[in-house]
């Protein structure tokens, strides 16, 4: 089997993206790789498909339990036995895997790092035992003390290639400047490896920066026209975390905390609600996200300053993996800028110290620009970009300049009255005249004091951030840093040199990247089908399949097995457990609207609108399922309406769940009154998250249909 056939046989795509093919071809010969690809860019794919290929063992070297969860359920379910050995399972599961891997029935192994080489571990010495034929080291940057995420347990992973060394190595990761990268090619040893490094660029993704001024109510303005989307919320602190979780609850959201300082259970368990979109919002510091792949996170936001670029991107790339639209929002202030500019030294290390306030400079400066954010992205990773990309914030804005000499005068002579002894946020309030206790009885008698009273607080910090871009002010690099004056300063206080100012003039209308026509009635089907497939699965929605294959199928309506094959992610395992399941709602739904197959017009990305319904300009409300509501309200079973709507039962339970979900529909309908109470007190035990030990637990007196039906209901009461 070629690659690019098992690219389609268990994958579901008929082409590589980025280097993939090439990465595969080295890893093949028996070559070491360093892999350089954007979050979302399909690395992981870059060792899955040579393991598939390879005749024995493939281990996965991941930091995070969630993460090896994820990937082996994705695997399993694409027909690809893969399995984990972590500290959240048993010893009777671990033994089942140990045995398993002997007698060679798995080919990927995920293990953390301290599992390995930990002192009382035997692991390496079973692992050497076995036909170990590749080794992937994921977010390979955490073994660098220059990465953005350094983690000493990685440092273990520098004896790997003395103990395996002839299986070649794969180092992937989403971020790393040369330093990083160089690093990362010496602790773990690799021979000669082979370098890729893929466009950074995230089309797909917006970005935008805005002042923290009101940032709590610029939220919830962002918030109010996503609330069917799926977000992460970046904060600084813990406590910030679960204060604004809270206050999103408060006000309606769906949305979790998620830090370091949460106990193993509530972190996992927040996870697994938001990785199963039971939960829409994650609110967490930067130790949420590492790995996550859930491909429909529409948006990230940034209610913090990050510390560095590298940080900054991979978080930001954590929306949009399925290619679809997504957004980037990053709140700034100077405020955040000081308050972490004391974190990013390092005690006894002046060199480190230097490079992480570098870091936290250029972070600085991507907030201030008034040129296209994606091409500064680009170039931080030494990647040419042109100086327009069409989607950011600043090259969707129109800039304005004025003459702002006179504010520039005032600016500088306050910080020459001052001394050069005083930050920003003091030189403002002294030029506005802040009544503030703060502001020095001596210096309230200055004539410079309160010149600047008709110019609010946020003007004057852009004015003074364009001073320094400029070069008219600097500020030092003190623990408390100060504003002083520069060479060029004087000319500008004499009258002899012009300053321009910038001033941004309205939003335009942005040039979106445009899903194509679809038709929404159809994909709200589909979405319910899939929610009750994963149920049952116990995974999360997106592992069955992801929204962009969703949104395909509702785009070019394929009639038959053979077309539903043509669509991006069915596999051939994919296509066999649940074509059959998406195909008859299709089909259903193009016999009730007269609607033939588009499967022919499939070329690629066409930029088009949503279909609407013409009678209320909303998306149709999915007439597939209002009939088959209909037939059972006539009296048909779910066996009967199965079968003359030629559907699978499941797709009917899932149509009649929805109206007991909206209320719609009676709960009792579906399930006698007497079971209601049994059903209750084995969800409350056990959680809805897996329907398989539910029915176990109450017997074969109780369908799927009625246990689902009761979640179903529970989940509107909530």
């Amino acid at each position: 089997m070629t690659p690019l056939q098992a690219l389609q046989k268990y994958f579901g795509y008929t082409q590589f993206r980025h280097q993939q093919e090439a990465i595969i071809k080295q890893l093949m010969s028996g070559g070491d790789a360093m892999v350089l690809m954007p979050t979302g860019g399909g690395k992981s794919l870059c060792y899955q498909l040579p393991a598939v290929l390879l005749p024995g063992l493939t281990i996965v070297i991941s930091p995070l339990i969630a993460l090896m969860k994820d990937q082996v359920d994705s695997l399993n379910i694409n027909g690809i036995p893969a399995a984990y050995i972590n500290s959240s399972q048993t010893t009777g599961e671990q033994q089942d895997i140990i045995s398993r891997l002997r007698s060679g029935q798995i080919k990927l192994l995920y293990l953390a790092p301290e599992r390995l080489f930990s002192s009382e571990s035997r692991l390496v010495s079973f692992l050497k035992s076995l036909n170990v034929n590749l080794i992937a080291i994921d977010e390979a940057h955490c073994i660098s003390h220059w990465g953005h995420d350094f983690r000493p347990e990685y440092l273990m992973l520098s004896s790997f290639k003395t103990e395996f060394p002839s299986v070649p190595v794969i180092a992937l990761t989403a971020t790393a400047d040369n330093l990083t990268r160089e690093d990362i090619k010496e602790k773990l040893a690799l021979h000669n490896p082979a370098e890729f490094v893929s466009s950074f660029n995230r089309p797909n993704i917006s970005y935008k920066v805005s002042p923290k001024k009101n940032s709590y109510q610029q939220l919830l303005s962002f918030l109010d026209e996503r609330k069917e989307d799926s977000g992460i919320i970046y904060c600084l602190s813990r406590a910030s975390t679960e204060d604004l979780a809270a206050d999103l609850r408060a006000a309606g959201y769906l949305a979790s905390a998620y830090h370091a300082g949460l106990d193993q259970e509530t972190k996992a368990r927040n996870q697994e609600q938001f990785l199963r979109d039971e939960v829409k919002i994650m609110v967490a510091t930067i130790a949420f996200g590492m790995g996550i792949n859930k491909s429909n996170v529409r948006y990230v936001v940034h209610y913090d300053l990050p510390k560095n670029i590298e940080g900054y991107y991979q978080e930001t790339g954590r929306a949009g993996r399925d290619g679809l639209p997504s957004e980037a929002l990053l709140f700034y202030s100077a405020a955040d800028f000081y308050k972490l500019q004391r974190f990013a030294k390092v005690d006894g290390n002046e060199e480190q110290s230097r490079i992480m306030l570098k870091k936290l400079d250029d972070m600085v400066k991507f907030c201030q620009l008034q040129t296209c954010r994606r091409q500064y992205l680009m170039h931080y990773f030494n990647e040419p970009f042109p100086d327009h990309c069409g989607s950011c914030d600043v090259c969707l804005t129109e800039f304005k300049r004025f003459d702002g000499t006179i504010l520039a005068q005032k600016a500088l002579s306050a910080v020459v009255r001052l001394n050069q002894r005083f930050g920003t946020n003091y030189v403002i309030d002294f030029l506005r005249g802040s009544k503030s206790e703060k502001i020095r009885d001596e210096h309230k008698h200055l004539k410079t004091y309160g010149i600047g009273t008709d110019v609010s607080k946020a003007d004057w910090q852009r004015y003074i951030s364009q001073l320094v871009n400029q070069g008219y002010l600097q500020v030092t690099d003190d623990n408390y840093p100060i504003l002083q004056l520069t060479p060029a300063s004087d000319a500008v206080l004499k009258g002899q040199q012009k300053i321009e100012f910038t001033l941004a003039e309205d939003l335009e209308v942005a040039t979106e990247i445009q899903n194509p026509i679809y038709e929404a009635g159809l994909l709200q089907d589909l979405k319910t089908i899939r929610f009750n497939l994963a149920m049952n699965e116990n995974v999360p929605a997106y592992i069955i399949l992801s929204d962009a294959t969703l949104l395909e199928i509702a785009t070019y309506l394929p009639q038959t097995p053979n077309e539903l094959g043509r669509i991006s992610g069915f596999g051939e395992v994919k296509l066999v457990r649940y074509g059959d399941a998406f195909l008859q709602a299709t089909l259903a739904y193009c016999h009730q609207h007269n609607l033939a197959s588009k499967i022919d017009s499939k070329q690629g990305k066409v930029p088009v609108r949503v279909r609407k319904s013409t009678a209320t300009g909303k998306p149709s409300s999915g007439k597939t399922q209002r009939e088959s509501y209909d037939l059972y309200r006539a009296g048909m079973s779910i066996n009967e309406i199965a079968t003359l709507r030629s559907l699978s039962t499941t797709t009917v339970e899932s149509h009649l769940c929805g109206f007991v979900q909206t209320g719609e529909m009676d709960v009792k309908e579906m399930v006698p009154a007497e079971k209601m109470p049994y059903i209750q007190d084995a969800i409350a035990s056990y959680s809805a998250d897996r329907l398989a030990p539910l029915k176990e637990i109450l017997g074969d007196n109780y369908s799927y249909a009625e246990i689902k039906a009761v979640v179903s209901w529970m989940k509107r009461d909530k």
